[in-house]
């Protein structure tokens, strides 16, 4: 048996610069941290010449083309595995709620399928089959963020370039700064789960229009001025003013981000105390995020109505390998 633990991430900016349509033109970039809430994956042997899968729903195949999950069926395919094999996949926190989930999964079972092979594999060529698979095979219409941060792990600035390549710079922090923004941060979960397809379809035709694209671009310096915060002065109020400058932008497109239950959400806090936020993913529900001084963190969620959170604790390391077991293989 294999098992594998992939972080879900939290982008603080640049979030639609990561689609083909932005970056083709001119280099999109996003600030992204993995988050310590995970997607689980095991991959174990099966007596039966047959597939097992075990998520929401449970599958048994006689053949790969007979899954209906896509990115199991994809990822079996790219393995070149398929019959005698039993798969499970557990999350720490629900689909659709901006976390990146999906790529977690597909990076996860990527790396989970290679290691049942013996096979070692880079984070950087994960990264990358888990964009095929998604992008190219699966032709979601997403961007590339969420594959290279759940798969490289920690704070990173991630570029991506006009030529299709990504460029993964970690981000150099004090170890103050990080236990600050982790002790500030709070993240709320709305009650209402999306999928992120239909507004990064519009989001992506949008950018053909010269003031979307604009904005865009705003977004993505806006990445880079987070990263020169939290790798020099470390002002926490400074980053927390820049993360609100960001969701203004980002709302400023439309295309369904927000709507009136997240803006009365997001008024009350900041009228609470908070700093600044944004809702993570691509909009529509999901968490919200908010950075606010410790001592008004009750003040905003007794605002909100107290719902339900996840800590901010930051993952530093990426997709891993965390159990196997050789005591039976088919």
């Amino acid at each position: 048996m294999i098992i594998s633990q992939t972080p879900y991430r939290v982008s603080f900016a640049g979030g639609g610069t990561d689609l083909p349509s932005f970056y083709r033109k001119e280099m999109g970039a996003v600030l992204s941290v993995a988050l310590s809430q995970h997607m689980y994956v095991t991959v174990s042997p099966r007596f039966k010449a047959s597939t097992r899968i075990a998520y929401t729903k449970t599958e048994i195949a006689d053949t790969i083309d007979e899954i209906e999950h896509t990115i199991a069926r994809e990822a079996l395919r790219m393995t070149e595995l398929g019959k005698h094999l039993e798969i499970t996949t557990i999350g720490d926190v629900p689909s659709g709620t901006g976390l990146g989930s999906s790529s977690s999964l597909t990076v996860g079972l990527l790396n989970a399928l290679n290691a049942y092979k013996g096979q070692i594999t880079s984070a950087q060529e994960l990264a990358a089959r888990a964009c095929q698979i998604e992008i190219d095979l699966l032709k979601k219409p997403i961007g590339k963020q969420d594959q290279y941060a759940a798969a490289f792990g920690s704070l990173n600035y991630i570029r991506f370039n006009p030529d299709d390549s990504v460029d993964v710079e970690p981000v150099p922090y004090r170890a103050e700064t990080l236990r600050e923004l982790e002790s500030r941060t709070l993240l709320m979960y709305t009650a209402q789960q999306r999928s992120a397809d239909d507004i990064l379809l519009k989001q992506s035709a949008g950018t053909e229009n010269k003031d979307t694209f604009a904005v865009l671009k705003e977004m993505r310096n806006l990445a880079g001025e987070m990263k020169n915060v939290i790798s020099g002065s470390g002002d926490i109020d400074e980053f927390a003013e820049l993360l609100h400058q960001g969701w203004l932008l980002k709302k400023s497109l439309g295309f369904g981000i927000s709507n009136k239950r997240i803006d009365d959400w997001y008024a009350a806090a900041r009228k609470a105390g908070a700093q600044g936020g944004k809702l993570l993913g691509a909009g529509g529900g999901g968490f919200l995020m908010l950075i606010a001084p410790t001592e008004r963190h009750q003040a905003i969620r007794d605002a909100l109505g107290n719902p339900r959170e996840i800590p901010f604790e930051v993952d530093r390391r990426g997709s891993r390998i965390i159990f196997i077991s050789d005591r039976y293989k088919m």
